[in-house]
């Protein structure tokens, strides 16, 4: 490159200049001023800018389908960069603003689970569409129990209760029938009770695993009915009655048995329970309400 300073007229400078043209570009910037003359070039020296375009980004998108679940997810997506957005009425979601890099995008919702659990994603120049995923509500699948206590004369009223993950009780049909409904996957232990009854088995464990489950059986059987008599000697004094007090604890303590007093020499206890042994003793009432001591201890027990 060549700086030349030209202001002068005249022919001669007019050949000087017709014989450089031939080899330089002339390109004036003012009258009288300096000429920039470039050897082989055919364009205008400018001066260049110093700040850099700002990069391109670019937008990802797709879609949730059905649309009734995927309105309203939330769709994460992380990566590149994180951010958080929620799918329109129609299920659609985008981010933009994305420079190129590998993403991840991932919907949720409570309630739906979603095919695939999430995506990845290259952005690389352009724009990404047609991200998709399917919803699928979930349902919670819940079982029944049931089973029968025989005979069902005796099943009929009984009271079932059930324990485990959940909690219930139910009264059996006229037929001894039970069930119980809406259980979840779990192992729960079924037990049968009916006053004046005894149950074989007095429980079971049963175990719910995907299925409902049928014919928990019980056997219920009404012992045979037991009372204990009692009789003792009349007291050498005059006496208005007597008292008859029971205990389940050799010597005591007692709980009075009758309301009033007995006038007679006898008393049947049918409140008893077999297998159970009592402890019986009476007393001796006078006419002013004075109570004697406690007899010679009785006792009884219940096959």
């Amino acid at each position: 490159m060549r700086l030349l300073r030209h202001s002068g007229q005249g022919p001669r400078a007019a050949r000087w200049a017709a014989h450089r043209l031939a080899d330089w570009r002339v390109l004036p910037l003012l009258p009288g001023a300096l000429f920039l003359l470039l050897s082989g070039c055919a364009g205008v020296v400018s001066h260049n800018s110093t700040t850099s375009p700002p990069p391109s980004t670019y937008t990802l998108s797709g879609s949730i389908t059905p649309a009734s679940a995927g309105s309203g997810a939330t769709v994460r997506l992380s990566g590149a960069s994180t951010a958080s957005t929620t799918a329109d009425s129609s299920g659609n979601f985008s981010f933009t603003g994305l420079a190129n890099g590998t993403y991840v995008v991932t919907p949720s919702r409570s309630g739906y689970s979603f095919n695939p659990t999430q995506q990845s994603v290259t952005v690389n120049g352009a724009n990404a569409a047609g991200v998709s995923f399917t919803g699928t509500q979930q349902t919670s699948s819940t079982y029944t129990l049931s089973g029968s206590i025989t005979p069902a004369s005796a099943g009929s009223g009984a009271t079932v209760g059930l324990s485990g993950p959940s909690t219930a009780s139910t009264t059996a049909d006229t037929s001894g029938n039970f069930s119980f409904s809406s259980l979840a996957n779990g192992t729960y232990v079924v037990t049968p009770s009916r006053s004046g009854y005894t149950f074989s088995p007095t429980q079971q464990s049963v175990t719910v695993n995907g299925a409902n489950v049928t014919g928990v059986g019980f056997t219920a059987t009404q012992p045979a009915a037991h009372s204990v008599g009692l009789s003792w000697n009349a007291s050498t004094s005059s006496v208005s009655g007597y008292n008859v007090y029971r205990g389940t604890t050799n010597g005591g303590p007692y709980t009075k048995m009758n309301s009033s007093l007995i006038t007679g020499l006898t008393y049947t206890d049918s409140a008893v329970t077999s297998g159970s042994t009592y402890y019986y003793v009476t007393t001796a009432v006078d006419s002013s309400g004075e109570e004697s001591a406690y007899s010679n201890q009785a006792t009884a027990k219940i096959p």
